[in-house]
């Protein structure tokens, strides 16, 4: 690994919502269009998971399974999360301060990540104005 793009899951063992999340994005990444991303996972009920996990410091607890997008800084092998400057939105998904996605249970979106919702995600990392 060491590409542009990386996406930051977080989850736990078995979260069915967790493998439907990770199903989706192995599914994207597998494809030529998605292939400056890479995916690492963190589990939460672990140890390390759990301080990756309060290291991203923008996700509610209550709303995994989440990711967050990293890009990697042009003159080291660090990785630093790309912000949203996205115009603000109620839609209850956003992460707002850093680019990523949190699961939303309520009953506009009963659970479900889409591949849309994925897309439009890794697609605004990419953009000019997150460079």
């Amino acid at each position: 690994m060491n590409k542009p793009y990386r996406i930051n899951v977080f989850g736990k063992a078995g979260c069915d919502k967790c493998k439907v999340l990770q199903g989706r994005l192995d599914g994207l990444l597998a494809t030529p269009a998605w292939a400056d991303f890479e995916k690492v996972y963190h589990d939460v009920e672990t140890e390390e998971g759990l301080v990756d996990f309060c290291w991203a410091g923008c996700i509610n607890p209550q709303r995994i399974p989440a990711f967050t997008v990293s890009r990697k800084a042009p003159d080291s092998d660090v990785y630093e999360p790309v912000p949203d400057t996205r115009p603000p939105s109620l839609d209850a998904t956003r992460l707002y301060v850093q680019m990523g996605l949190q699961t939303d249970y309520s009953d506009a979106h009963k659970g479900v990540t889409t591949p849309a919702m994925i897309t439009a995600v890794l697609e605004a990392s990419r953009a000019p104005a997150n460079a």
